[in-house]
């Protein structure tokens, strides 16, 4: 792929989900470095014990900056959550251009029992949060979207997804260090929500709004530094979280998304074959 020419983010809408840290934090402030409208969703809005980051923590950092943002709490599992959410942006900002589906379940005893020890109810949730949610903000944002002229959604997905350009997908590692890969309802979903993006991308086109699906990789992100501490995870491959970061904004940006849309993406790898520099 050859690299396209970005256009001026400054004022456009964003929401970005899981922004209270991780990815999610860094995509929101690269978009406020670009002058735009910064909608943060996640769960977290008190510390806890467990994780770092806090939406209240981001929107902070971005009033700082002098960015406009305002701060959602957001469960996605729930619909009345995500209405809320999409209601809120369009009652701040008067409307939304780009999507950033980039939250997911990453935490819980999902992560440590297998198949045979994965619960329904684990597996319906992981679902609910990394497929659902996404095809409930699509279809929120989408009407809106195209009446602003178009839009772009950029769906946050992993290395169950076809990036890798080979016949068969690589086979996934059992566990690194005493940290288990063997995580059924999470790659399921996320394949789910790469198919989705597929499907739907030739109908969003007619209306200029396009979709990318995106694996971030094995990104250097606040949960991750506790996995390398607590249960091993060989972490010398991890990339900065301002890589997937600045891929976002990239496909956020780029002047003919449609040799894009409906397609998957590898942020490391793109990044170093379009010569795209960090910010």
């Amino acid at each position: 792929m050859e690299r396209q020419k970005e256009l001026d983010l400054k004022d456009k809408v964003v929401i970005i989900t899981g922004a209270s840290r991780g990815v999610g934090k860094q995509a929101a402030l690269d978009f406020a470095r670009r002058g735009a409208k910064v909608v943060l969703a996640a769960r977290t809005v008190e510390p806890d014990n467990v994780l770092p980051g806090t939406l209240g923590e981001t929107l902070k950092q971005l009033e700082e900056m002098g960015a406009e943002a305002i701060a959602v709490q957001t469960d996605l599992a729930k619909e009345e959550d995500l209405k809320n959410l999409v209601a809120k942006t369009v009652e701040k900002f008067g409307g939304v251009d780009i999507l950033v589906n980039n939250a997911a379940a990453t935490t819980g005893e999902m992560w440590s029992d297998g198949f045979l020890g994965l619960s329904r109810e684990d597996w319906l949730y992981q679902f609910d949060v990394n497929t659902h949610a996404p095809f409930t903000l699509i279809q929120l944002c989408v009407p809106i979207m195209e009446k602003r002229g178009g839009g772009r959604i950029v769906n946050l997905t992993t290395g169950s997804g076809e990036v890798f350009r080979e016949a068969e997908e690589p086979r996934k590692l059992g566990n690194q260090g005493d940290f288990s890969l063997n995580v059924p309802g999470y790659f399921s979903s996320k394949r789910a929500l790469d198919r989705l993006g597929n499907c739907i991308a030739p109908e969003l086109a007619t209306k200029n709004i396009y979709v990318m699906g995106m694996n971030p990789g094995l990104v250097a992100t606040e949960l991750v530094a506790i996995r390398v501490e607590e249960a091993g995870l060989d972490d010398s491959v991890a990339v900065p979280m301002t890589v997937p970061s600045r891929m976002i904004v990239y496909f956020s940006a780029c002047e003919n998304p449609e040799e894009y849309t409906g397609r998957l993406f590898w942020a490391e790898r793109e990044l170093a074959e379009m010569g795209i520099e960090l910010d």
